[in-house]
């Protein structure tokens, strides 16, 4: 297990960034015509949006 501290703008910070990847991942989800490619592409977009809670659990408003 990894472990990784980090203050509430950090943090912030890191939701906004992993969020901008997503948005750009979907894109290149849907623009992809190879099928292994894709398929890939939406695993990683899988483990992507369960990071992605993670780092928003952690966020205070």
């Amino acid at each position: 297990m990894v472990s990784l501290e980090m203050d509430d703008e950090e943090a912030k910070l890191m939701l906004n960034v992993l969020e901008r990847y997503h948005s750009h991942l979907e894109v290149e989800v849907r623009r992809t015509d190879r099928r292994e490619f894709r398929d890939a592409l939406k695993e990683r977009e899988g483990k992507l949006i369960a990071l992605i809670g993670k780092v928003k659990s952690l966020v205070k408003d």
